[in-house]
């Protein structure tokens, strides 16, 4: 059974950080491209930063130079790190990856207060 499990949200000052983590179980994590998505309040899901198997990122633009997204394949786990965090970022953060089916994480929940 796959469990993809998303956690290090919460309640930050705006230019305050965040890490957030995402664990992946019962799948081949290595063979894998691993995204964060957000969606806020009446929006859409948006892709905020992808990381393939070789180590390659891209980033939306609205949050380049701020996140990093990086990965362990020893531990299956992938991380965003959110440094100068607006309260544009406020939104539910999930972790995403398709081997054969897609699998999302049930979301952390990002607040950055102005």
């Amino acid at each position: 059974q796959v469990q993809v499990v998303e956690s290090g949200g919460g309640l930050v000052q705006a230019g305050g950080s965040l890490r957030l983590s995402c664990a992946a179980s019962g799948i081949a994590f290595s063979f894998s491209t691993m995204d964060w998505y957000r969606q806020a309040p009446g929006n859409e899901r948006e892709l905020v930063a992808l990381i393939t198997t070789g180590g390659i990122t891209n980033y939306a633009d609205s949050v380049k130079g701020r996140f990093t997204i990086s990965r362990d394949n020893a531990k299956n786990t992938v991380y965003l790190q959110m440094n100068s965090l607006k309260p544009e970022d406020t939104a539910v953060y999930y972790c995403y990856l398709k081997l054969w089916n897609e699998y999302w994480g049930q979301g952390t929940q990002v607040t950055v207060s102005s």
